[in-house]
């Protein structure tokens, strides 16, 4: 079992990723919110590419069980229903529905390696349940890190680092590249305050800025849900798997849905 962390999509084509297992991570906040939604009963997440495109997809739909969800540059994009904040998708908002997902790296990066045999999407939620299932598949396994614009961001190459450590505590003989080990040194010296580490990156600052502080409080929670997105036909769902299951998780009131 082999280990490949990618800190962004950029270099990678498409095809790059046909027939391997892969996992998507984007923590601040679009693989927050893909794990968020599905906990609190969302039928679906539907990730595009392009906001025309997330258009066309919602002109199609029934749309009393569709919510039009995502942002641009973290505002709400107009004319969505929801923006890119996990605190909005709370059960009452989205139980029973189909999310039409679109965002500025996050949703690209899930659609970029569409072609993956196993298409896994993770974020500090959900990352012991990955970190359970990828040793259960016994396969080898690439980590894709959406990044900032293309470009390297410090809070998904952390959470890949975790991902490779949880991996290892689990399966010690797995193989794990230059990539994977560097993302397990900035780990080392930057995992032990997850907020602490959001809050001081550029993305993070960036969300303070613009008043989503409480957002980066939620991405760190650790380990709060078994649920792991799996994509298939077009959608990302909930994967089925035997003896898990999870509780909805908390919506903006701070309870328990």
């Amino acid at each position: 079992m082999k280990i490949n962390v990618h800190y962004s999509n950029q270099h990678l084509d498409e095809l790059y990723f046909t027939g391997k297992t892969t996992v998507v991570i984007d923590i601040l906040r679009a693989s927050t919110v893909i794990v968020t939604a599905l906990a609190n009963g969302a039928k679906e997440v539907i990730p595009v590419s392009t906001v025309d495109f997330a258009m066309k997809v919602s002109g199609n739909a029934f749309s009393g069980q569709t919510l039009l969800c995502g942002e641009r540059n973290t505002k709400k994009i107009e004319g969505f229903v929801l923006g890119n904040s996990p605190l909005e998708f709370s059960h009452e908002v989205v139980n029973g529905k189909s999310i039409i997902h679109y965002t500025t790296n996050g949703s690209k990066a899930v659609v970029k390696a569409k072609f993956s045999e196993n298409l896994f999407v993770a974020c500090f939620h959900n990352l012991p349940a990955v970190a359970k299932h990828l040793v259960e598949l016994n396969k080898d396994v690439e980590i894709l890190c959406a990044g900032s614009n293309g470009n390297f961001n410090l809070e998904d190459t952390v959470c890949a680092g975790k991902l490779v450590s949880e991996i290892l505590f689990l399966k010690e003989d797995a193989e794990i590249g230059d990539a994977g080990r560097a993302a397990m040194i900035l780990l080392k010296t930057l995992g032990k305050n997850l907020l602490k580490m959001m809050k001081e990156t550029e993305h993070g600052k960036l969300l303070i800025e613009n008043g989503f502080s409480a957002d980066l409080k939620v991405c760190s929670e650790y380990g709060i849900t078994n649920i792991i997105p799996y994509f298939i036909s077009g959608a990302l769902k909930k994967l089925d798997v035997p003896g898990i299951h999870s509780e909805t998780i908390a919506s903006k009131d701070g309870e328990k849905s």
